[in-house]
């Protein structure tokens, strides 16, 4: 092969996963397992940044998704969400004035 052409393939890079040993499920209760594939607004980290393999990905996306129907993780971690805002003062710009 030529040079030129072994510059254009495709580089197979090995991928370790952060999954601990062979010992440890994947199931919902272990949230310890399941907070590390999850961002830090709650989403599911993609199999890129997590560096698993198609089936350890699977596994844990169900686990994520039990763990939220019931109800061990929030679906969203949004904390401004649930703050409230303060109301903008009323101008009476429509109102009848009282005299």
């Amino acid at each position: 092969m030529d040079k030129s052409k072994r510059r254009f393939l495709k580089s197979k890079r090995s991928f370790h996963s952060r999954l601990p040993p062979v010992g440890d499920r994947i199931a919902y209760r272990n949230m310890s397992l399941i907070s590390r594939f999850i961002s830090e607004q709650g989403k599911i980290l993609s199999r890129r940044v997590n560096r698993l393999n198609l089936k350890q990905q699977r596994l844990i996306t169900i686990a994520i998704k039990q763990a939220r129907i019931l109800s061990s993780l929030p679906f969203l971690n949004n904390e401004k969400q649930f703050e409230r805002a303060k109301p903008a003062p009323r101008t009476s710009g429509l109102g009848t004035k009282k005299k």
